[in-house]
């Protein structure tokens, strides 16, 4: 790389910087948010270092990485996300890592890792139902979508989120070990396993109080299933968010944002000129836009 490519790299990277840091600050209540929870995963990552718990520390590192994900979006894809939107992505992930992983709430609090499945569902739809609409109202293209096709794309889309994150989780627990699909104490096993002739006779168990494991009891007064409810019940409230969002965006589609609508909190919008920052720093320090050379 010679001594004039290596400016225009560092110009751009100022450039990025400088983008970066007018989003971050561009809505009051998104950046209070980041703010803040930016502080607490610090105090997190210190408490953790001090522990010597470095798992959690690993955590809190890739927490406070995470928090930039949504003003890194908007700067590289020159899209505006609702203050709304960016919050509960904010929140989401704090509540997903340090609270969820960090601090134990998926097993001290019940029903904490439905509610952020849930979430996750309504944001992976809002998200595939953006996509869609920031390329449907591209001016180069000439096709137009139906809101009944939005909707359905939102919904696949977050579906296969789910699912996705569903092997992810399987395969986590299968090479490495973990336990991301938690289990679930059952009392009743319905299986044609147990049936000694092979007919594939279903063979009932019921009101199972003590399963022993080696010899030992497990003490869990039933048996331990490995998974496989929990992540049924997650593509339940996942399937459950996403069909809310897609009735939500269906009818802000229909309306084409002439009235006013929960959706238009969740659904991004190109950049303006005047509010497209990496442009404007890029034209500050002296590089041509994005996609031009010079």
């Amino acid at each position: 790389m010679n001594k004039k490519d290596r400016r225009i790299r560092e110009k751009e990277k100022r450039s990025f910087r400088q983008a970066l840091h007018q989003e971050l600050r561009e809505h009051r209540s998104s950046f209070l948010i980041f703010y803040v929870l930016r502080l607490l995963v610090l105090l997190a990552l210190v408490r953790q270092l001090m522990r010597g718990d470095y798992q959690s520390a690993f955590f809190c590192i890739l927490t406070y990485v995470m928090l930039y994900i949504p003003s890194w979006v908007q700067v590289r894809l020159h899209i505006d996300l609702p203050p709304a939107l960016e919050i509960i992505i904010l929140c989401f992930i704090f509540a997903a890592e340090i609270l969820g992983e960090v601090n134990a709430f998926y097993v001290r609090i019940p029903g904490w890792d439905t509610m952020l499945h849930t979430i996750n569902g309504f944001l992976a739809a809002a998200v595939g139902f953006s996509l869609v609409v920031l390329l449907n109202d591209d001016p180069r293209l000439t096709f137009h979508l139906s809101p009944l096709f939005l909707a359905l794309v939102a919904f696949c889309f977050s579906m296969t989120i789910g699912v996705l994150w569903e092997f992810f989780e399987f395969s986590m627990d299968m090479l490495i070990g973990v336990d991301m699909q938690k289990d679930t104490v059952v009392h009743v096993i319905n299986s044609v396993t147990l049936d000694p002739a092979n007919s594939n006779a279903v063979v009932s168990l019921p009101d199972i109080t003590q399963v022993s494991v080696n010899g030992t009891d497990l003490g869990l007064g039933g048996y331990l299933d490995i998974g496989l409810i929990d992540t049924m019940k997650d593509l339940l409230v996942n399937f459950a968010g996403a069909v809310v969002f897609s009735v939500i965006g269906y009818f802000y589609a229909v309306n084409q944002g002439r009235r006013k609508s929960l959706a238009e909190q969740f659904v991004p919008r190109k950049k303006t000129g005047d509010r497209d920052y990496l442009e404007l720093a890029r034209e500050e320090n002296g590089l041509p836009p994005v996609g031009e050379t010079e």
